[in-house]
């Protein structure tokens, strides 16, 4: 049996690892965490040949093997114990050529841990459209390891890392010698941390502070009895890595002077990170991104909508009446249509930030709202987390380990979920279209796209202000500087993101299509039955009213229903809640659905699409025209509509704000290593909702 290779991606950010992952793999990977961590890892299969294949795994990127960042610490963790694990059997290294000497300085410190590494030169064609041209056989000698030029974004060169990926033979390189203060230092260090190499036990040693380890003393006295300085080792190390790297450099490179690209990037960067015009362009292109939302996905969601109603009535006529056809028609499709039937809004907001992120505009985003973000406890790098918090809070907050200052990352974490996620968007979609007729606009504009992007300005304005008011109740650290590296500008590869969007779509349906279902089929349950004695008194009540001639049979089965739901357990359980959210203009039904989205935001318009499709007369009409019923839906008491402006806007406030997702609690738990900041948070962002609801009703009303 040949043993598969087994290949780490290793580069700086923004390098291009994740485009040549998937170039290598396509969509034969799976996406998991490392062991301990809450970073996600992609570990696909590359078949080099046809009985050899290569397991890649893409890591994060890292300056150095010096980490500042808990995602620069998961790369370093891995490939520090790579001499004795035997994994990986080899470093892919993917280096920006336009900017090849700061990449180098990582290359020759991952060599130095005694892994064979194999150099790919990516992204030459902007480094050549700015004058700057490598020479790979000059390059490989001077670094004594193979180089291959690559585009990983047009898939040029994947075919010659194949081939190099097969040869058996890797050998391993050193750039640095390090001189110790005592000959017999360094075998001390090895036999502490049990490792071979040298440079990987050192390096070990010098990070001991970041890992919890008993070692740690035993380190901490070695260094004091030799007298070892590890800042001045760093210093030394890395002047002379440059050195080294700068020789390799200018033995390979050839530049021509003048760079219409490279001017054109200035050009462009004037006015895109310009303090007013760059705040400007943002600001109205995330207007288009909104109004795109409404505008392109009306078709689509037609579609969904169409096949959701078209199966209903199939399964509804094929399968015998009874509980049977009730669960599948109105528990589980009623639950899962009106939820997908918003899939493809949330494709095409994660298609416009896939593209920004792809052409290298979000850096810049970065760099101009770190003037705005400092007064309120943050820095331009928090942008990340607070723009990816628009698809999804979970991995934004995952992504705030980029973020050095412990303090302003701790923050960005407790105010990200106030970004208004994907998960929102049906609610939102849902809500809007009760409070705004169709066809509404202002001039040219959708109203709808302009209400839509309102509530993500609110959600913005929250985070901030929830930031100012903790950045004078968290602990204060050192004043952190803020360092963001702005990429080159490229045109975005729609292989890259068709899979980001097959990625996210397909976590969208699956991750909350699984939650949906089982909250369907349980809220259908608990809607469908009750108390023995309740439900057979309605029976016999209605049995005897459709026994008298001259009767409207729809609308007292229609009556019926409603009286059902009202004594199932479901509605007991509303109503057990509703004097707590009746000042916000709610009511019991939507008590349901308040507590059930405790679970996840989105499963608000499964839990609504349920209860009215229980509730209603049991046609399949139903299950496309949820909106309908809901505004339709009067009080029992008052008989004014449940869903009057007043209340549509306190649900869409209480939505903007409070913690409705069990997953975000779970991580920020996880990367804060508390429970204390995960309750806090939902706390205050609880309490934060319902007096907004409170405040918003009473006035609207």
């Amino acid at each position: 049996m040949i043993k598969n290779l087994s290949v780490a991606l290793v580069g700086n950010p923004n390098s291009g690892k994740t485009s040549l992952f998937n170039a290598l793999t396509g969509l034969n990977y799976k996406v998991s965490n490392f062991p301990g961590t809450t970073v996600e890892k992609k570990i696909g299969v590359c078949k080099l040949s046809d009985n050899k294949k290569a397991e890649l795994i893409d890591l994060p990127g890292t300056y150095s093997l010096y980490p500042k960042s808990a995602d620069e610490v998961v790369t370093y963790d891995l490939l520090r114990n790579s001499p004795e694990t035997n994994y990986p059997d080899l470093v892919l290294f993917i280096a920006d050529a336009s900017n090849l000497k700061r990449n180098l300085l990582l290359l020759s410190q991952v060599a130095d841990l005694g892994v064979p590494v194999i150099l790919a030169l990516n992204m030459v064609d902007i480094a050549e459209r700015r004058g700057i041209f490598y020479d790979e056989k000059l390059l490989s000698n001077a670094l004594n390891i193979p180089v291959v030029s690559i585009n990983a974004r047009k898939r040029t060169g994947v075919h010659e890392i194949k081939k190099i990926l097969l040869e058996e033979h890797h050998n391993t390189v050193k750039y640095f010698d390090p001189e110790f203060p005592q000959p017999d230092f360094i075998e001390k260090i090895c036999a502490i941390t049990d490792k071979k190499n040298h440079y990987a036990a050192l390096q070990y040693a010098i990070n001991a502070s970041i890992f919890t380890t008993t070692k740690s003393k035993e380190i901490k006295e070695l260094f004091e009895k030799y007298h070892f300085d590890a800042r001045a080792f760093q210093e030394k190390e890395i002047l002379h890595r440059y050195r080294v790297i700068d020789d390799a450099v200018r033995i390979s490179r050839k530049q021509k002077e003048g760079s219409f690209t490279k001017s054109l990037t200035k050009s462009a960067d004037k006015i895109l990170t310009h303090r007013f015009a760059g705040l400007f362009l943002f600001l109205l292109l995330m207007f288009l991104v909104f109004q795109a939302i409404f505008s392109w996905s009306s078709y689509p969601m037609s579609w969904v909508e169409i096949a959701f109603t078209k199966s209903s009535e199939f399964i509804a006529s094929s399968l015998p009446t009874g509980i049977l056809n009730d669960l599948i028609v109105h528990g589980v499709l009623a639950g899962l249509s009106g939820v997908m039937v918003f899939l493809p809004q949330i494709i095409i907001l994660f298609a416009f930030i896939a593209i920004l992120e792809d052409v290298g505009y979000m850096a810049r985003v970065g760099f101009i709202m770190d003037r705005i973000m400092r007064p309120f406890g943050l820095n331009g790098k928090s942008i990340v987390p607070l723009i990816g918090g628009m698809a999804c809070a979970v991995p934004s907050i995952m992504s705030s380990r980029s973020i050095e200052n412990k303090k302003e990352r701790l923050i960005t974490i407790l105010v990200t979920p106030l970004m208004s996620c994907s998960a929102r968007l049906p609610v939102y979609a849902l809500l809007i279209s009760m409070l705004v007729p169709d066809g509404s606009s202002w001039g040219p504009f959708n109203l709808k796209g302009i209400i839509l992007m309102l509530m993500y300005v609110i959600g913005f304005a929250a985070a901030m202000f929830s930031a100012f008011i903790f950045k004078y109740f968290v602990k204060a650290e050192t004043k952190n500087h803020f360092l963001m590296e702005l990429p080159g500008y490229k045109l975005p590869v729609i292989q890259n993101i068709l899979i980001i969007l097959y990625d996210k779509g397909k976590a969208f349906v699956w991750g909350a299509g699984k939650i949906i279902v089982a909250v369907s089929v349980i809220l259908w349950a608990l809607a469908s039955f009750g108390p023995s004695d309740k439900m057979q008194s309605i029976d016999k009540k209605y049995a005897e009213v459709l026994s008298q001639p001259n009767q409207n049979i729809e609308a007292i089965k229609t009556q019926k229903s409603s009286e059902k739901l009202q004594a199932s357990y479901a509605g007991e359980f509303g109503k057990l809640i509703e004097p707590a959210i009746r000042p916000l203009g709610f009511d019991w039904k939507i008590g349901i659905a308040l507590l059930t989205s405790l679970a996840a935001r989105e499963v608000f318009v499964g839990t609504m699409s349920t209860i009215y499709s229980v509730g209603g007369n049991g046609s399949i009409d139903d299950l496309s025209s949820i909106q309908h019923k809901m505004s339709i839906e009067t009080d029992s008491v008052t008989g004014k509509p449940v869903y009057s402006t007043a209340t549509v806007l306190s649900l869409l406030i209480f939505y903007a704000f409070a913690l409705q997702c069990m997953s975000t609690v779970s991580v920020v738990r996880t990367e804060t290593k508390s429970w204390k900041w995960a309750g806090v948070q939902f706390v205050y962002m609880t309490a934060l909702a319902y007096l907004s609801c409170l405040l918003i009703f009473h006035i609207v009303s």
